[in-house]
């Protein structure tokens, strides 16, 4: 995979997707949280100080997901991929 260490995927690139989780104020926790989850550590640290994915992280989901790490994500995908992490949240939950 390419990418520096510690590079992040340019905020155009999530840019483009915040329209899908705009329309859906439900999953906008759910959506929040998985942007944590993939951004680097320390990410505040560096600019432009928001918490994107790691570059090597977002191509190898990419990869896997659509074949191409420059590929760039469905928004319908991106929906249900936050559902899906709602609902296996609240199942977690639902066990503890």
């Amino acid at each position: 995979m390419s990418g520096a260490r510690g590079a992040r995927v340019a905020p155009r690139a999530v840019a483009g997707l915040a329209p899908a989780v705009l329309g859906r104020p439900d999953l906008w926790w759910t959506a929040l949280g998985a942007l944590r989850r993939m951004a680097p550590p320390g990410w505040w640290r560096t600019r432009p100080h928001l918490p994107l994915p790691d570059r090597r992280l977002w191509a190898f989901r990419m990869q896997t997901a659509y074949g191409s790490e420059s590929a760039a994500p469905d928004r319908s995908d991106l929906v249900a991929y936050l559902e899906w992490c709602r609902a296996t949240a609240r199942r977690r939950r639902q066990r503890a």
